[in-house]
């Protein structure tokens, strides 16, 4: 089998959180750099156009969104398991709300004036204004909060987690689950990438204990690679067989069809390609791209809208 390839950069909460999966499997990676801001032409050759940040790569088939790399992680090391029983319905609820509400609450606040000013000190003016039009584009309808608003929510969802954090050392028991991860990377940021604001944590000990716990997890054993590599991986190689799963059609759009996958809000760059599965869980699109070759995209199906090509 070809081995895993994330597509990421330093500072991406989200690709924290992969990453801390990784280490928690103790899987061997290679990790691919991309730009925190588009142009992204390296990582768009695979994806067809979605560029969120991480996406993983093996061979030719490349998977969108974290909720679905953390499944395809599970599905090639079961062993130890972020989706166990009997929590395994409430810890992907958690996670859902940790990926969602508490994500933007610490960006909020995380990315306010002081954040801003020392994520980006050192950089020039126009760095910051960059990635500010970026994100601003990427969140086109969004409704986001204001860094006061964020403050409030923040703290709040902060007291939360103490309270699920006072008897036992992680959010729904004595091992890591799902819900840990998803929980843990905006708090990350929060820490690491703007730490002159992690005062935001003092009322809460018991959630810095257990930031602690999940830090010292690691990233497992990544190595360095580049995107002419993991281009030239995907060209050589042919999508991995399709599992047999049920075709599950809500919208009336037959397999085979020219379709486009898009997120729902955040990042909402469509990709484009052939529907060549969708089952309970996923879609998948077929598409060719010059420097890539034929690969499969794979996205969930929460949190993304399937729509007939134009």
């Amino acid at each position: 089998m070809s081995q895993l390839i994330l597509h990421h950069y330093p500072a991406s909460p989200f690709a924290e959180k992969v990453r801390l999966v990784l280490g928690y499997k103790q899987q061997a990676w290679r990790s691919v750099f991309i730009p925190q801001i588009s142009p992204k032409p390296d990582l768009v050759a695979l994806t067809g156009g979605y560029r969120r940040t991480p996406v993983l790569q093996i061979g030719a088939d490349i998977y969108c969104d974290t909720s679905l790399i953390l499944d395809v992680l599970e599905h090639l090391a079961p062993e130890p398991t972020l989706y166990p029983e009997p929590s395994k319905g409430l810890a992907r609820t958690l996670a859902q709300w940790a990926d969602s509400s508490l994500f933007w609450a610490a960006m909020a606040y995380s990315l306010g004036p002081a954040g801003s000013a020392q994520l980006f000190a050192g950089a020039p003016p126009e760095a910051m204004r960059a990635f500010g039009d970026d994100r601003k584009a990427m969140s086109q309808g969004m409704v986001r909060l204001r860094p006061a608003d964020g403050l409030s929510a923040y703290r709040s969802y902060l007291r939360r987690l103490s309270d699920m954090l006072d008897d036992q050392p992680f959010l729904l028991g004595a091992v890591p689950c799902v819900a840990d991860f998803s929980a843990y990377h905006p708090l990350w940021f929060t820490r690491t990438r703007v730490p002159a604001l992690s005062r935001v944590f003092d009322a809460t000990p018991a959630v810095t204990d257990w930031m602690d716990r999940m830090a010292a997890i690691g990233h497992g054993q990544p190595a360095k690679a580049s995107a002419a590599d993991a281009l030239a991986e995907a060209a050589a190689a042919e999508p991995a067989p399709l599992a047999e799963a049920p075709f599950q059609d809500d919208h009336g759009i037959a397999l085979g069809s020219r379709v486009t996958v898009a997120a729902e809000s955040f990042g909402p760059e469509p990709t484009e390609g052939e529907l060549v599965a969708a089952t309970r869980m996923h879609y998948t699109l077929r598409r060719t791209d010059e420097r890539a070759g034929t690969v499969h995209v794979h996205f969930p199906r929460l949190g993304y809208v399937l729509r007939a090509a134009d």
